[in-house]
């Protein structure tokens, strides 16, 4: 097989290929050009997003040529692909700034340049279609029953299956064919819940075109217990830095189960393999390449002055050497009420540690609740009683003090 594709398998970012004994004689001989799509449907992708473009560097640095294609078009309608309800509709203005963001998000992790590496948006060729010239050029030729076939179709028509979302496979295959006419594209990546999508394109072309072109997807990545990977009870693990921040982002990966570590270090950074291998050797400490992991994915995404800070703030937070308070994630509250006397509830609601009084006060009565004794994190001691007032003793010399929530959350607490 192919070097660029074995070192997908070997990375496990591969799980089903159109014909890949065709595709990787295709490859040997020479560059390749591909895409990956995405759907502006939010202002940023999230870590589940990145999977086919970790792949796509993997691609790039082989010597092939991608193609970030961002959905302008396609999520004017949404895809129906691992939905059970029809998306939410966004005004085009949303989805242009949308679109705008993740490409700014798609250049900063894979440096488009024109030539080894573009966007496009296919707005540019779906906006203005003539619906009469569209169903006889390219509706022509799919078969309802087949579509119907696609595990995508099947589950969405338990729920119902709205005919705006029935035309995304169209709209794709349309892309695939575009792609190839403008850009000699010979092959579509993405996640594995595309793959009828990708395969329908595939066949379009054969048949307008009666050129061979590719599929090939990837898993879709789960933890090692079944969860949905980069989902917390927060949310998604966001890129933009505004929703996630880089500490959080950093905790989400120092914090993957054990049975994780070395598959997402072979997914999630450019580490070689070898040095994977040494990492997660029997006998290893596996914090330490947790660490390691959080580092590596967020320098990726954030840049490594980010990560250092992330890397700093956690050691600070669990009492590690090197750590710097002053990259914990922090907030500034009265002290004034200090002085008073702050109810704990109000104060891990006011630091953020709980979107609600509600959930401070079930944080607080199952023991949850540590406040320091005075800003040092050694000394963390659980609050229990929902009516504690925490007062000004409880500062240090600088006037801040050390939340944490649970196990693993943590807040600097400065006073004004």
């Amino acid at each position: 097989m192919n070097q660029a594709l074995e070192n997908l398998k070997t990375r496990g970012l591969f799980q089903q290929c159109t014909d890949p004994d065709a595709l990787s004689r295709l490859m040997d001989a020479g560059p390749v050009t591909f895409y990956v799509g995405c759907d502006p449907t939010g202002p940023s992708l999230h870590i589940g997003h990145m999977v086919p473009f970790f792949a796509f560097r993997h691609l790039m640095a082989a010597g092939h040529k991608g193609i970030a294609l961002i959905g302008g078009g396609t999520a004017r309608i949404g895809d129906p692909s691992g939905k059970t309800e029809m998306r939410k509709m966004l005004s085009y203005e949303q989805l242009d700034a949308n679109a705008a963001c993740i490409a700014a998000q798609l250049d900063k992790f894979l440096g488009f340049d024109g030539d080894r590496a573009r966007t496009a948006n296919n707005k540019d060729w779906l906006a203005d279609l003539n619906y009469i010239d569209f169903l006889r050029e390219i509706g022509s030729h799919f078969s309802v029953n087949r579509m119907l076939s696609f595990e995508a179709y099947k589950m969405r028509m338990e729920t119902g299956l709205s005919f705006i979302e029935f035309n995304y496979q169209l709209l794709q295959s349309y892309d695939f064919l575009e792609l190839y006419r403008r850009h000699g594209n010979r092959l579509q990546i993405g996640g594995d819940d595309q793959w009828g999508n990708i395969v329908a394109g595939a066949d379009l072309i054969r048949r307008i075109e009666g050129a061979e072109v590719f599929g090939m997807t990837f898993p879709l990545v789960t933890t090692a217990d079944g969860k949905k990977m980069g989902k917390t009870e927060k949310g998604a693990i966001f890129l933009d830095p505004a929703i996630t921040s880089p500490y959080e982002f950093f905790q989400y990966w120092r914090n993957v189960q054990d049975a994780d570590l070395r598959r997402f270090l072979l997914m999630f950074t450019f580490l070689p393999v070898g040095e994977i291998d040494t990492i997660t050797a029997p006998g290893k400490n596996p914090n330490e390449g947790k660490e390691r992991l959080a580092w590596e994915v967020t320098a990726l995404i954030h840049g490594n002055d980010e990560a250092d800070k992330a890397l700093s703030g956690a050691k600070a937070a669990f009492g590690g050497e090197g750590g710097d308070k002053s990259a914990m994630p922090s907030a500034a509250l009265s002290l004034a009420k200090f002085q008073a006397g702050y109810n704990v509830v109000d104060l891990f609601t006011d630091a953020g540690l709980t979107p609600t009084k509600s959930e401070a006060r079930r944080l607080v009565q199952q023991g949850g609740a540590f406040v320091s004794a005075s800003g040092d994190t050694a000394s963390l001691a659980a609050i229990t009683d929902v009516a504690a007032l925490i007062g000004a003793d409880a500062l240090d010399g600088d006037g801040e003090l050390v939340l944490r929530a649970g196990k693993k959350r943590f807040c600097r607490v400065t006073t004004r």
